[in-house]
């Protein structure tokens, strides 16, 4: 199962992990993935009960973050034009 950037592991490769006795490298060579992914699967069900991974973000703001209630308004507004007349 290659791993793709940005993309969660399956959630039942998680609930094996989980399940599955070893040591870390065991069952990292066991699953095609790493120790540390194994060692944070493990974590987090701990810490939170649950084998499902978490939230993905980059941390960044968003661009327009700051106009989005006044595009908001806009968009209210003209309700009924398009995407493309709101751009003009």
């Amino acid at each position: 199962m290659p791993w793709q950037r940005g993309k969660a592991y399956a959630k039942d490769l998680r609930e094996r992990v989980f399940a599955a006795t070893g040591t870390l490298g065991q069952m990292a060579v066991r699953f095609g993935v790493s120790a540390s992914y194994v060692s944070r699967v493990r974590s987090r069900h701990s810490r939170l009960v649950q084998a499902s991974p978490g939230v993905q973000g980059n941390h960044m703001p968003l661009r327009l973050g700051p106009f989005k209630p006044d595009l908001l308004k806009q968009v209210a507004l003209a309700s009924e034009q398009t995407l493309a007349q709101l751009c003009q």
